[in-house]
């Protein structure tokens, strides 16, 4: 078997592959944005074109990569190589074979999917913040909030829908969430769901600079840079929706530690890694109130491989068995 493999991560903006060689070392990349038009099949021509792409930075042919990962949003069935439902890349309503098709298009390689948090949470567990962990909770803090759980040294999945960890619910009758439920944690912590409110709030009159520093910046979205520097600037409403999404994880992934008695939290995520340790800390107090086994918490910690963390942690999914289908919260 080749020593070198790829690992992708599609994400609703973003597209980043990675050939890794032994130990897992990164030893070419390449990003390209994610179609925003078009159909699955324009989407799978941009994961192919970025990963030929990395591999010339790895000065090596794809053909001769022993296998390609993929962490995906949507529903993964990943012994059929499908996936269904993923709402944040365009046209994919439905299902649709993308395995086969991209393993075509990459000259026959062999192409692993995985759910795109659940293999970033791998990635953390083998080779970062959680490999002295035998048991993990990962928390992915972004546009939702997605989850992956090990248990016992392997990946846990249930019976497709395990780590929905953004749909616990943290408030009865609550904000009304992305999913369409009410009083979800990513109602009130997800940054697609923080900018609904936000949007909400600066029609009706709110005082804040969130719009401006987003139009500076060339963006059409409030992304996580745009929130880090309006909390720089001590912004009062992003102030005000961090502090709530901040107590709102912490209720929400204390009640699943309660349930799981993991070792180690791992936070990570777009906006969990732009904030950094500072806000993992206070994710970690804000936990605390609501621990059944206060006297021995659940260590929490930052993830450590950052924005390659899925890409690295999906190129573990090769010359791995298959797991079961599962499906997920967009997270990036």
């Amino acid at each position: 078997m080749s020593p070198v493999k790829g690992g992708i991560d599609l994400g609703g903006t973003k597209v980043l592959a990675v050939v890794v060689g032994p130990g897992s070392r990164v030893v070419g990349e390449a990003k390209r944005p994610t179609p925003r038009e078009g159909r699955p099949s324009d989407v799978v021509a941009q994961v192919a074109a970025t990963m030929q792409e990395a591999a010339d930075a790895a000065g090596v042919s794809v053909e001769s990569l022993s296998g390609v990962g993929v962490g995906s949003p949507g529903v993964i069935d990943a012994e059929a190589g499908t996936v269904s439902g993923a709402g944040n890349l365009p046209g994919w309503e439905g299902t649709h074979a993308m395995a086969p098709e991209l393993s075509e298009m990459l000259g026959g390689v062999t192409v692993k999917l995985g759910n795109d948090v659940q293999v970033a949470v791998d990635g953390e567990y083998a080779l970062g913040a959680g490999r002295d962990s035998s048991s993990l909770l990962g928390v992915w803090w972004g546009t939702g909030v997605g989850g992956g759980i090990i248990l016992n040294g392997r990946p846990w999945v249930g019976r497709g829908a395990a780590g929905e960890i953004g749909h616990v619910v943290v408030k009865r009758g609550g904000a009304r969430c992305t999913c369409g439920r009410n009083g979800c944690m990513e109602a009130y912590a997800g940054r697609g769901a923080m900018e609904i409110e936000a949007r909400r709030l600066y029609k009706r009159g709110r005082d804040t600079e969130l719009f401006e520093i987003m139009e500076k910046r060339g963006r059409e979205r409030l992304q996580s840079g745009v929130w880090a520097r309006a909390l720089e600037r001590n912004d009062p409403l992003a102030v005000k929706l961090i502090d709530r999404a901040v107590n709102a994880l912490g209720a929400g992934v204390a009640s699943v530690v309660n349930v799981l008695d993991v070792e180690t939290v791992v936070v990570g995520g777009g906006l969990g890694s732009r904030l950094g340790a500072p806000y993992v800390e206070r994710i970690r107090a804000a936990m605390l109130p609501h621990l059944f086994a206060s006297e021995r918490p659940a260590d929490v910690v930052l993830a450590e491989l950052g924005d390659r963390g899925g890409a690295v942690g999906a190129s573990l999914l090769v010359g791995r068995r298959p797991a079961r289908r599962r499906r997920t919260a967009a997270a990036g």
